[in-house]
């Protein structure tokens, strides 16, 4: 799984590891997370995130 990350302050969303404290489990693909999700760094939305090389 492809992870991303944010392009404000560097935090790595890993789909592996998901993001339980925001609701979001492991496993969950960038693409299957809520377009309302934010950040729990920073606040800024899904479209300040870009995929990881």
């Amino acid at each position: 799984m492809i992870k991303y990350v944010c392009n404000v302050c560097g935090y790595v969303y890993d789909p592996e590891v998901g993001d339980e404290a925001s609701g979001v489990g492991p496993g969950t693909a960038w693409e299957d997370v809520p377009e309302d999700w934010v950040c729990p760094l920073c606040g800024v939305g899904k479209d300040d995130f870009s995929p990881v090389d």
